[in-house]
């Protein structure tokens, strides 16, 4: 896809929690290694399996702060207790050599890159059903009640902002999900 003086494509997905955006990322990477990946910034610790660099550049909280100060990020947000950044520069240098880039992004950071990449296409991956992602909140078994339902509670407010996005994909078959949105790529190349 990557064309002589051309300007990258920068494809953005967001998702409330639960509704299976990590799995559908992971196979859209798969699917189209051209793309690179924003990594973003956090002050969460890592999940087993993660790895720095890799899936999330760790910092603490202090290194986190620091550099929003100083206008590091195209975005950040609070999300439960844990702050998340994408920094802007390496973005702004990819898009600029053409490099087509996928974000695996947050609701709320969506909407503020937006407001610095509006030439981007913004995806919003929909749960089928309510039920779907409480069952899918659930499902990791790895949170006690009262995180299920803050849990659930964020992502039926994030659902609320996904007329904001330029494009909405239902992933009820990850097949089908992914299909839909190689169709998409193929819609818009930049």
């Amino acid at each position: 896809k990557l064309h002589g003086g051309r300007k990258g494509l920068c494809l953005v997905l967001s998702a409330p929690s639960g509704a299976g955006k990590s799995t559908l990322v992971a196979r859209l990477r798969a699917e189209f290694p051209v793309f690179a990946y924003s990594i973003s910034c956090t002050t969460r610790a890592p999940r087993p399996g993660e790895e720095d660099g890799v899936h999330y550049h760790f910092v603490s909280r202090e290194t986190f702060l620091s550099r929003r100060e100083a206008g590091f990020f195209a975005e950040w947000a609070e999300v439960p207790g844990n702050f998340y950044g994408t920094p802007r520069e390496p973005v702004e240098q990819l898009i600029a050599r053409g490099q087509d880039l996928l974000f695996d992004i947050d609701v709320q950071g969506a909407l503020q890159l937006k407001q610095v990449f509006p030439q981007a296409l913004y995806v919003f991956i929909l749960p089928p059903s309510r039920e779907v992602l409480e069952k899918r909140l659930r499902g990791r078994g790895t949170d006690a009640e009262d995180v299920i339902a803050r849990r659930m509670q964020n992502a039926l407010c994030e659902l609320k902002q996904a007329g904001h996005f330029d494009y909405h994909i239902v992933n009820d078959d990850l097949e089908e999900a992914a299909d839909e949105f190689m169709s998409l790529i193929a819609k818009n190349p930049a």
